[in-house]
């Protein structure tokens, strides 16, 4: 009955061990996917820039900049990108980001329904552009919240997913 025992545990815990390899072994591929549907989704290669996510007391930003300053074309591409974005988003289409992650982001729907409750500010930065975007709804306020932390996770960028808090030295 012992041995029993020990083999069963054993066996489970290959399969677990296993199963973990496989899902750790497919997650470089599954970011690759969604970069490659990004770049073709955004117009400009992620490689060439960065992408912050910001959570502010009144909603978020989105922001994406050219890493070169240099690099005028991708300067260019972010600004008509997030320029197309922050009117998309007005408009309550979330097509663009559900296409990137082939999936609903957190908090779309519920901020396509309350559209009416939210701002969204195209705004020009240093090297690229950012859509600032506000709300006094507290229920489009946590929809916003989710919807741009979980940006930052998808795309690693490193922000903080607390609110009013910047991790790079802007």
């Amino acid at each position: 009955m012992k041995t029993y025992f020990r083999r069963s545990i054993l066996a489970s815990s290959i399969l677990a061990i296993g199963t973990l390899v496989i899902v750790y072994a497919q997650q470089p591929k599954a970011d690759e996917q969604m970069n490659k549907r990004g770049d073709h989704v955004m117009g400009f290669d992620h490689m060439k820039t960065t992408h912050h996510f910001l959570l502010q007391e009144q909603g978020g930003s989105i922001e994406v900049t050219a890493n070169s300053s240099d690099d005028v074309e991708s300067r260019e591409q972010i600004r008509m990108h997030l320029k197309h974005i922050a009117k998309m988003f007005a408009e309550g289409n979330f097509n663009a980001p559900m296409l990137i992650h082939d999936q609903t982001p957190p908090g779309a729907p519920v901020m396509q329904k309350l559209k009416g409750e939210i701002t969204y500010n195209f705004e020009e930065i240093d090297r690229g552009a950012a859509v600032r975007i506000s709300t006094t709804n507290p229920t489009a306020l946590k929809a916003i919240h989710d919807f741009l932390r979980f940006q930052i996770k998808e795309h690693k960028t490193g922000d903080s997913l607390d609110v009013g808090k910047r991790t790079d030295p802007l």
